[in-house]
């Protein structure tokens, strides 16, 4: 009796580490306002979870994805991110698409004691350094900086400011105005629009009337850059223009409309730009490598956005390999211990005291030229 028991445990036992898996959750504006982001995203982590269980999993794990969309909709974000913790027992998060989500996220990340890797840009989301908390983008801060950097390697010190009110343009304008004058930056302009703003003419020819202005600088995404940028073509505006990195993207240029997007420079990742980078550049073929595989399964264009999924996807699959278990604090203790990952927006290399791991030589400045991107060197 004592031999069938053991030999019915023992199987048992067998069938459980044969169905045993790994769950991690996700929440993604795959709709909504920031679908243009989102989209991209969810395609990417869909795709590398696949990928990642046609190699065996980790360590002969499958892993599991259960992924909300909250629609751009922090209150939506929250709920989706406490169901995933309490009810679906995820070990790690990934997502916030947005500034906005992100923050409703780690709330609970934090509550929890569950990872969570942001795909957004603000800096408050890593700084000050939270525990179990992320990120994968640029800050807004570091986007400042390397735009202002640009302006003044072309004698450029006059800047006229227009800001998006949503959570990501107000806080890139709060880092802009932060740093102008360490960068040797003069505000001349401080112009803002909401997110239902359709036309952004009286804000520009604000700018434009400002004794001496040299510049200008948008921080936002989704359509209101893209207002901007024909409003600025319609006004015979020849002023130079830059954008935020929240923009991007081959859906800026086809918002925007190539001939108004000429010219427009930004900071952006190796991405966008993957064929004309240095063969010895490490993240070339990182890139092409991300860039294939997801145009060969979505369809479509690769995208900044995707890329931060993809290097979230990447750093978390690594440390799940390297965790010595799957409990969320080791997780949390592996991606804290990640240095020297290639991913598409850059090189990471986290710390106790650094969340993001990107240094300002991640960004890489880029102008729309003819239709498509071009590297400015």
């Amino acid at each position: 009796m004592k031999r069938i028991v053991t030999g019915v445990l023992a199987l048992a036992m067998m069938a459980t580490a044969a169905n045993a898996e790994i769950k991690i959750g996700a929440i993604i504006s795959e709709t909504g306002p920031a679908s243009s982001l989102g989209d991209p995203e969810a395609r990417t982590i869909r795709m590398m979870v696949e990928e990642l269980n046609a190699k065996g999993g980790i360590r002969g794990e499958k892993a599991r994805l259960v992924l909300y969309d909250d629609g751009g909709d922090p209150s939506k974000a929250k709920t989706f991110a406490t169901r995933l913790v309490e009810d679906d027992g995820v070990v790690a998060m990934v997502g916030g698409t947005t500034t906005g989500t992100s923050m409703a996220i780690l709330a609970v990340a934090e509550d929890g004691k569950v990872p969570f890797i942001s795909l957004a840009g603000a800096l408050e989301i890593i700084d000050p350094v939270k525990p179990y908390v992320f990120k994968t983008p640029h800050t807004d801060r570091m986007a400042c900086l390397k735009i202002y950097e640009d302006m003044k390697s072309r004698g450029l010190t006059r800047v006229g400011l227009i800001s998006g009110t949503d959570g990501f343009g107000a806080s890139m304008r709060a880092q802009c105005l932060a740093v102008a004058k360490s960068s040797g930056m003069e505000i001349v302009a401080d112009e803002t629009y909401g997110p239902k703003d359709a036309d952004m003419t009286p804000q520009l020819t604000n700018i434009r009337n400002k004794p001496g202005i040299q510049a200008i600088l948008n921080s936002g995404f989704g359509q209101g850059p893209a207002t901007i940028t024909r409003n600025y073509t319609q006004l015979g505006m020849t002023l130079p223009l830059y954008q935020s990195h929240g923009v991007a993207s081959n859906a800026f240029i086809e918002l925007a409309g190539a001939k108004n997007a000429e010219g427009v420079r930004l900071p952006g990742t190796a991405l966008l730009v993957g064929e004309l980078l240095d063969p010895k550049d490490p993240q070339k073929a990182v890139v092409l490598a991300y860039k294939a595989s997801f145009e060969k399964a979505a369809g479509a264009p690769v995208s900044t956005f995707g890329g931060y999924a993809h290097d979230a996807m990447r750093i978390l699959a690594e440390a799940l390999a390297r965790a010595p278990s799957a409990k969320p604090a080791a997780i949390r203790d592996a991606i804290e211990a990640t240095t020297g990952l290639v991913g598409t927006t850059g090189t990471y290399n986290y710390s106790k005291t650094d969340h993001l791991g990107l240094d300002l030589s991640a960004f890489r400045i880029l102008e729309i030229s003819n239709g498509g991107w071009k590297l400015v060197k």
